[in-house]
């Protein structure tokens, strides 16, 4: 499974993915600083600094054609912390280039990630923009003390594929993780569900089930990340990289559960 990364920030999309067995083959991050990270780590893999020049035709003069697209569109203008402008302020209004891309390629799956707030700000346009597109989606809230972090981070994880592919091996359905709640289990991506709740946790096939130690108040345990900064323009860049980096945790999950299913 060949991954194109957009919006890549520091790798955590593509960290998780390749933990799982995917190989990322290009990357897409405007930000210089995040460029450089990607360049240590991934010092093979190129990366095009601009997804509203980013085209079809350049991935495949460079052999670089993906199975899978995925990445986090900027939240600035979804986020309850900005103005509320939605996909039509400058910044998310990105999501346009992503939905282009996907109509260029045409990859096998589509991962999208953002603030839990896309809810109520513009998950019926991506959702809509999908589906014109040709591809169906699922979708669910989980928060990074899911899988074990000492943080909330509730994001949105949208997995969406063409119309009808939903199948995998053997015409099985796909398979579903799932939440362990009291003693029970309840479907992970349902979009019919409500979120998954801090405190809840996922119960995976490969490894023990990671329990959050978030509960409902602030958290138990601060990183070790210093937060004064000021003056320092390295420790700036790192903490803003992290403030936007996805935890590589659940996009392993949910690259394992589509090697699982991918003949």
């Amino acid at each position: 499974m060949r991954v194109l990364d957009l919006f890549s920030g520091i790798g955590g999309f593509s960290l998780g993915l390749e933990r799982a067995g995917m190989q990322t083959v290009a990357f897409c991050e405007i930000d210089p600083f995040a460029r450089a990270v990607l360049a240590k780590h991934w010092p093979e893999v190129p990366c095009h600094d601009d997804i509203r020049t980013l085209t079809a035709d350049w991935l495949a003069e460079m052999g670089l054609w993906p199975d899978v697209i995925c990445g986090g569109f900027p939240c600035q203008d979804i986020s309850y912390a900005g103005k509320g402008a939605g996909l039509a302020g400058e910044r998310s209004g990105l999501w346009r280039e992503y939905a282009r891309l996907i109509g260029e390629i045409r990859p096998r799956y589509v991962i999208v990630e953002n603030v839990a707030a896309l809810l109520g700000r513009g998950l019926g346009d991506v959702l809509g923009d999908l589906a014109a597109l040709g591809y169906d989606a699922e979708w669910h809230c989980i928060p990074a003390s899911a899988v074990g972090a000492p943080h909330r981070r509730d994001r949105i994880w949208v997995v969406a594929y063409p119309k009808g592919k939903r199948c995998g091996k053997e015409g099985q359905y796909r398979e579903r993780h799932t939440v362990r709640v009291a003693g029970g289990c309840e479907a992970l991506a349902d979009a019919y569900l409500p979120r998954l709740a801090l405190g809840k946790s996922i119960a995976s096939h490969y490894g023990p089930e990671r329990t959050s130690v978030v509960g409902g108040g602030w958290w138990d345990a601060e990183p070790d990340v210093g937060r004064v900064a000021n003056g320092v323009s390295a420790r700036v860049d790192r903490l803003r990289c992290l403030g936007n980096a996805v935890v590589p945790q659940i996009p392993e999950i949910i690259g394992r559960s589509i090697m699982r299913i991918t003949p």
